[in-house]
């Protein structure tokens, strides 16, 4: 299984979230990206729960559906893993080594690392590159993922008629989107460390980047769904329904007092919440800015409530903004979907590799 690596061709970026398969194709001319096809199809509740898919086929017809409406021709994809059934360390080698040498070392070390019998488990590594101060030893990666995991995502691919080139992490997908990311920052000098905060439907995924690589990441249960159900609840709608009327409206005018201010101050605490987690657990670092990703990243204001309570600059993910568009793509609804294409947009960047 190549999570990183080899040459590759065009393939889609798919984001398997808990409320929606994301899907994206890009293509590259020169230095500059173009959005070939797109679509979002919706999950039921419960299809995918903390990051596991429950249910396969309702996985693979949700695919077929987004790759039906996005109107694309590739048969390639490229899908992430998540959370808690994915490891990743970061493991000290001999310079010396040479790539079978390495994998060797490396299936001999990874039983202290892997927390399960490696017969149960999937792994990848990259060098990343030599140790700070000591240029005879380097850094390699070393991931590793329940076999399970991967083997559903795969399946859900194989009956959508899809097959999966890539199982990518999702820390990683976002890395690689937040290249596009660079100078929307307020400053765009060298050395930032900035927390992308992903708040999807029932997960918050804290990603903070230090010259672009990700240097600590943590995920905490709140998202959308909160605000969906509350709706459901309140004003007596099926959890359809209350999805429905969040995105597009014609809510009762007590709404906006009475349901979306308590969750739009709810969402700040959380992120003020992860952010003061990490900056108490690393020494002296500061966060220079804040992106905010996600389904729950375009509700309107939240940017604002965040930069007032934190006093750090937030900015609104949109990894589209430097791309051209193919003719099929509607401006305005990549506009309102971009923040929650960062890990679709990371996976289909794999194209490029």
């Amino acid at each position: 299984m190549s999570w990183f690596g080899q040459k590759q061709s065009a393939v889609l970026g798919i984001d398997i979230s808990t409320a929606a398969i994301k899907l994206l194709e890009l293509s590259k001319l020169g230095a500059r990206y173009r959005v070939e096809s797109y679509s979002v199809a919706p999950l039921p509740q419960n299809a995918v729960v903390d990051k596991n898919i429950t249910n396969v086929d309702v996985i693979a017809d949700a695919i077929k559906i987004a790759f039906k409406q996005s109107g694309s021709k590739l048969k390639y994809a490229s899908v992430a893993v998540a959370g808690a059934s994915v490891m990743t360390k970061v493991i000290p080698m001999s310079a010396s080594l040479s790539d079978d040498e390495l994998e060797e070392q490396i299936m001999v070390e990874a039983d202290q690392y892997v927390p399960y019998s490696l017969d149960d488990v999937n792994f990848d590594f990259e060098v990343q590159g030599e140790m700070e101060g000591n240029p005879d030893m380097v850094n390699v990666l070393l991931a590793a993922s329940r076999k399970e995991t991967i083997a559903d995502r795969v399946e859900a691919l194989e009956k959508a008629g899809l097959k999966a080139k890539i199982v990518d992490v999702e820390a990683f997908a976002m890395e690689n989107a937040f290249s596009l990311l660079l100078d929307q920052l307020p400053d765009s000098q060298e050395a930032q460390t900035v927390a992308v905060v992903d708040i999807g439907a029932t997960l918050t995924t804290l990603n903070v980047l230090y010259n672009a690589h990700t240097v600590y990441t943590r995920e905490q249960s709140f998202g959308g769904r909160q605000l969906t159900e509350e709706i459901q609840r309140r004003y007596g709608l099926t959890y359809e329904e209350a999805g429905l009327a969040k995105k597009v409206g014609g809510l009762p005018d007590n709404y906006t007092i009475d349901v979306l201010d308590p969750f739009k101050r709810a969402m700040v605490q959380q992120i003020q919440r992860s952010i003061q987690f990490f900056v108490s657990s690393s020494a002296n670092r500061r966060i220079d800015s804040i992106i905010l990703a996600g389904g729950c990243a375009s509700v309107a204001g939240v940017d604002k409530l965040v930069q007032q309570s934190t006093g750090v600059p937030v900015a609104i993910a949109n990894p589209f903004i430097n791309m051209s568009l193919s003719h099929k793509i509607k401006p305005q609804s990549l506009s309102n979907d971009a923040a929650a294409m960062m890990i679709a947009c990371g996976l289909a960047l794999r194209s490029f590799d």
